[in-house]
Formats: C-alpha cells, sequence, structure tokens
C-alpha cells in the first residue's frame, strides 16, 4: 500500500484550491500562504511549489498583486488578491468540490 503516493496526489489536486479559497477570505502574501497551508499538513506546501502556483494563477488572470512595503526596514512583500475571474473560478471550483464530497460521502454510505 502507497498511501504516502495517495495522500500527495490529494494534495496537489487541492492546493490550487486551497489557496483561491484563502484569497477569497483576504489579501495575503507568499509567505503568509505557506504559513497558513503549514497549518494542515496533508496540504503544506513548500516555496517552490507554492510561488510557480501562484504566479501561474496570476498569468491567467485568477489573481493580482501589489508590492507594499513593510514594516521597519523589511523588504517589500507581494500581495495577492482574487480578480473578479478569480472569484468566478473559486465559485466554480465549490461547485464541483460539493458534488466530489457528495459521491464520496454516497459511496461511504453517508
Amino acid at each position: 500500500m502507497n498511501l504516502e503516493k495517495w495522500k500527495s496526489q490529494i494534495a496537489r489536486g487541492t492546493l490550487e484550491y486551497c489557496i483561491l479559497l484563502m484569497l477569497g477570505q483576504k489579501t495575503r502574501y507568499g509567505y503568509e500562504i505557506l504559513q497558513e497551508l503549514g497549518k494542515y499538513p496533508m496540504i503544506a506546501s513548500t516555496e517552490s511549489t507554492v510561488y510557480p502556483l501562484l504566479r501561474r494563477l496570476q498569468n491567467e488572470g485568477f489573481l493580482q498583486s501589489v508590492w507594499q512595503d513593510s514594516a521597519e526596514g523589511l523588504p517589500p512583500r507581494k500581495y495577492y488578491s482574487l480578480t473578479p475571474a478569480g472569484e468566478e473560478y473559486v465559485e466554480c471550483m465549490s461547485r464541483e468540490w460539493d458534488s466530489l464530497l457528495a459521491a464520496v460521502s454516497h459511496l461511504r454510505g453517508e
């Protein structure tokens, strides 16, 4: 049994959705996203995964970003937020997610 491989596939498949959900709640910078994901071992991720995903989502028009100065001499931070297209995309993803959960619950006999 290769449970770790299965868990990795689930995490990879849901990471984009989880990031979009977080950004739908509030504007965040990259390290803040990584820290939030780190609270949940199943979806914890690394910079080498999250930053390219953020760039791709921005290139696809789902995110926008703005540089903001940090407090007391720290380097500026790049803050990400959803665009209107990103809001629509996460709504569509949520409907699909709900359908998936309903199917899995049904198959589990719940």
